[in-house]
């Protein structure tokens, strides 16, 4: 975690600076557009993470008894939300950019008395913009699988996002250097189908998170591998019960439906399988004994 911490303070700080570097370059290009929001938007999920990490270890109190160990997954909305919003935003920009028929246009400057196409300017803030969320998101990556975070995951993609801009974004201007007017336009398109995508993805994961469902992975709204083996191990101990898994922000809570505790002391690294190292992952594990043994108690 302080890893990650540090990784995003850094994220933010670099990120600052393709803006900056971004918006100079920008004129009237559409694509250059498209890159600037989503470099402006890609700050959202560094920040929502250092925001979750810090609120997360703040001990109970009594307006929040059972602590604050869910933030992670309200963070994770926040960056789903983030990253949809983003890409349906750029898709809507760019589709009315190609039904206007808008034509895009790269002037020259003048720097120290030579006049330079702004184009060839462009190519290198794009160029720039892609160096550092390659770094970052390959950096982020295996920090997002060992914490098993999916805001970190996201904000990863959101990385990914950035640096196909900036690929996208040279072909769009150097479309428009050989008289394409459209180039520009439609690799703005293509970048915000890909953004599209993955926030959605991620935005059903969120959701399913939110409303109990069971463990979703990093990269899909499938259901976890190790939620299924977990399912698995528990299910065999248990025959006959109903076992309930759900998400709280990195870690699985279990239910056991029709099932007493057992004797001895409990240690819920006896029932995760895999690598132990994995172990936290498994929160806790409650019990709900059969009807019969519990007593007779109303509402039960």
């Amino acid at each position: 975690m302080r890893r990650a911490e540090r990784l995003e303070w850094w994220s933010i700080a670099w990120t600052i600076s393709v803006i900056v570097v971004m918006g100079a370059a920008m004129g009237s290009s559409q694509t250059m557009k498209t890159a600037w929001i989503e470099d402006c938007l890609s700050l959202i999920p560094p920040a929502v993470f250092l925001i979750s990490a810090r609120v997360e270890r703040r001990p109970a109190n009594a307006r929040f008894p059972n602590g604050f160990a869910r933030v992670p997954s309200l963070a994770f909305v926040i960056a789903a939300t983030a990253l949809t919003a983003l890409g349906s935003t750029l898709l809507v920009d760019s589709a009315m950019s190609l039904v206007s028929q808008e034509h895009a246009t790269v002037a020259a400057v003048h720097i120290f008395g030579k006049e330079i196409w702004l184009g060839w300017i462009m190519v290198a803030a794009q160029v720039y913009s892609i160096v550092v969320p390659v770094v970052l998101g390959w950096l982020k990556l295996p920090l997002a699988k060992q914490l098993n975070d999916k805001t970190l995951f996201t904000d990863a993609m959101t990385q990914k996002a950035n640096w196909m801009t900036g690929i996208a974004g040279i072909g769009g201007v150097i479309g428009i250097r050989l008289g394409y007017w459209w180039a520009d336009a439609v690799a703005a398109g293509l970048i915000s189908l890909d953004i599209l995508n993955d926030g959605i993805r991620a935005l059903r994961a969120a959701s399913a998170e939110l409303v109990d469902g069971a463990p979703r992975a990093l990269d899909s709204d499938d259901i976890a591998e190790d939620a299924s083996a977990l399912h698995a191990v528990l299910d065999a101990r248990f025959p006959g019960a109903e076992i309930h898994l759900r998400e709280t922000g990195r870690v699985i809570s279990a239910q056991i439906v029709g099932a007493t505790p057992p004797d001895d002391t409990l240690d819920v690294r006896d029932y995760w399988p895999g690598d132990p190292d994995r172990a936290w992952r498994l929160g806790h594990i409650s019990f709900v004994p059969p009807r019969s043994d519990r007593g007779d108690v109303p509402g039960n």
